[in-house]
């Protein structure tokens, strides 16, 4: 998560400068004062008032019960919690029968709401990471964070239910709402993210055509309000530049080029200020 969080906030101009072994970084430029903790002390540090904002999973959050505010879903570090047992005890009948079951989970409050709505009587082991090495010596089931399932099906797992989805998110303490200043410096802090992650998105698109052919590959061009069009030189035609999603660009690509159009440019963006 950090990593990732730290190249989002150089992305948008905000440089942060920390040694390995730092947990209290600067960012050039900048009025934030910023301290490194783990995901869960920082939902807690927010809650109790004494950090304004800070980045940490939804599924901390959700853990903790705290009210904080979500301001920001970066949509990085996307994971799933999930429930997942060896292949033995797949049977959710089989589950119920069994006398003594042991559930191992770094999140007891959301396994202890599963395992109510699956109807499941277990007894809960609070693990400190690598929770899938417990089964089946130490517990029948467990209650992770997973990105791929990958690390589950090399330990043997299979996941039997999905409790949550998840993301690294800007969240903030609600007081922050209620001060004028705080609030402007969280806004743009919030604008400046999250021009980033939309550019992230889009790609600008550089075409150009001849004036005969300029509607119909208009037409088909998606853009974020109206492409920008310039006559080329000697009224050779025109130029069009639109950002669009980067996701449409093996559909856009040959249907510009078969519209009429020439000369594509595809290049990235930093930052998308709507």
């Amino acid at each position: 998560m950090q990593a990732e969080v730290f190249a989002l906030l150089e992305a948008a101009g905000l440089k942060v400068r920390a040694g390995s072994r730092e947990y209290r970084p600067t960012i050039d430029g900048s009025q934030y004062s910023v301290k490194i903790l783990k995901p869960q002390n920082i939902v807690e540090m927010l809650a109790a008032g004494s950090r304004d904002v800070g980045f940490a999973g939804a599924d901390w959050v959700a853990e903790l019960g705290v009210d904080v505010v979500e301001v920001l879903d970066t949509s990085l570090d996307p994971v799933r919690l999930v429930a997942a047992a060896p292949e033995a005890l797949l049977d959710a009948g089989q589950l119920r029968r069994r006398d003594g079951l042991v559930v191992a989970s770094e999140y007891l409050q959301l396994t202890r709401s599963w395992l109510g709505r699956a109807g499941l009587d277990a007894r809960l082991v609070r693990s400190y990471g690598a929770t899938e090495v417990f089964p089946p010596d130490d517990a029948d089931l467990i209650v992770d964070n997973t990105a791929t399932g990958a690390t589950l099906a090399a330990n043997g797992l299979t996941i039997i239910g999905t409790l949550m989805t998840s993301s690294t998110r800007l969240f903030a303490n609600p007081r922050v709402l209620d001060q004028p200043v705080r609030r402007a410096a969280l806004d743009d802090l919030k604008m400046l993210l999250g021009s980033v992650l939309e550019a992230r998105q889009r790609v600008m698109l550089e075409v150009n055509v001849t004036s005969d052919r300029l509607e119909t590959v208009c037409a088909i061009l998606p853009c974020m309000r109206e492409p920008t069009i310039a006559m080329l030189h000697g009224n050779a035609g025109f130029a069009i530049k639109v950002a669009v999603p980067r996701r449409d660009l093996p559909r856009l690509v040959p249907l510009v080029k078969a519209s009429g159009g020439t000369d594509l440019v595809v290049s990235t963006l930093s930052q998308i200020v709507p």
